[in-house]
Parts: C-alpha cells; sequence; structure tokens
C-alpha cells in the first residue's frame, strides 16, 4: 500500500540556524528513502533483514525488502525474540553486498530517514566498511529524535504509534518487520518533515 502526504500537516518549528538539530531537516522533504535494518546480534554488520521505502514528489512510490545473511552469521536469543528471524531462515539469504546493488541505484541522491538513525546510520555505514562499498555520506533524519522535538504532545514516539496518528495502522502487519517499520518510518517523515 502506498501513501501520499497530507501537505496540511506539517509542522516545522522555526528554530534560528545555530539551534537547528542536525537529524530535521530545515526544509521540507519531498524526496527522501526512509530505511530500516534488523539485526542478527549485537554486531553493527549483523544485519539479518533490510527495507526501504522510497518517497518522491511527497508519495511513497517504491519499496524494497530483503533478508541479509548476517556477519557475524549467529543470533542472539533476544534479537530472535524481538523481530523472529532465525539462521535457517537468512541460510541461503543475499549478503548485504548483493542486496544493496539491487537497490542503490536508487537511492542517489535522496537523503535517508530511520526511526533512531543513530542505529540504522551505524549499520549502513559499518556494512559498506565490511563490503568495501564506498560510503556516499548520506544525510541521515531521524523520526524518533524528530518526533520528540516536533510533536512534545505525542503520548509515544514508537514509530508504530506515531504512524497511527497519519492513519497508518501497521500493528495490523508484523512489528519489527524492515519493510513494515520502514514504510511507518516514512509515513511519519512525509507528516512531520
Amino acid at each position: 500500500m502506498f501513501w501520499k502526504r497530507n501537505k496540511e500537516q506539517v509542522k516545522l518549528a522555526d528554530w534560528p540556524d545555530a539551534e537547528w538539530p542536525a537529524y530535521i531537516p530545515k526544509y521540507h522533504l519531498h524526496d527522501f528513502a526512509a530505511i530500516d535494518f534488523e539485526a542478527a546480534n549485537a554486531e553493527l554488520t549483523s544485519a539479518c533483514s533490510m527495507g526501504i521505502v522510497i518517497v518522491r514528489d511527497d508519495e511513497m512510490v517504491d519499496n524494497f525488502y530483503s533478508l541479509l545473511r548476517p556477519v557475524p552469521n549467529y543470533y542472539d536469543f533476544w534479537t530472535t525474540k524481538v523481530h523472529g528471524i532465525r539462521k535457517k531462515d537468512t541460510e541461503e539469504a543475499p549478503s548485504f553486498a548483493e542486496a544493496w546493488s539491487r537497490v542503490v541505484r536508487k537511492l542517489k541522491g535522496l537523503p535517508m530517514v530511520a526511526h533512531g538513525s543513530l542505529f540504522d546510520e551505524r549499520v549502513l555505514k559499518a556494512l559498506h566498511k565490511h563490503y568495501h562499498i564506498r560510503y556516499p555520506d548520506y544525510q541521515f533524519y531521524c523520526t524518533h529524535r524528530g518526533s520528540e522535538k516536533l510533536l512534545p504532545e505525542a503520548e509515544s514516539h514508537k514509530v508504530h504509534e506515531l504512524a497511527k496518528l497519519y492513519g497508518y495502522d501497521h500493528e495490523k502487519t508484523k512489528h519489527h518487520n524492515a519493510l513494515v517499520d520502514a514504510e511507518a518510518c516514512a509515513v511519519v517523515a512525509m507528516h512531520i518533515f
């Protein structure tokens, strides 16, 4: 399902440049990519799934999902409990480099948005380094920290709760699925950024 942004619901703060948080864009994002990773263990290179949603002209126009073979290839009990992915699910999955090669052209020139961007940006950088892929210094914005700043009145700043405010109910689908979480993040970003 693709979502279109309601232009009336955008609310950007009017802060002086010196105080402007780097995790909030200064101008409305018409075009961006929302990204989410799930990890197999505590290592940054252990992404076991990746979801990406591409927004162009304030509308979700494309998405990409892939299971990934994590590095190192083992699963912690707690990470599996969160997302349900097991080693047997990713034994035949592509490496990050293989999966990334199928989507990277679509991301050219787009800023990245993530809910908890500190994690997703660190994972993306670590995977680029591990696979010796040049990292193009993506601009990252964070819907989690952004929502705390722009929507302090929100009861929760969890991505699925924020997305519900804008009519996206991803409770109906599996939470901690990288594509579902990237979609919810994109919905939030379309409305607050």
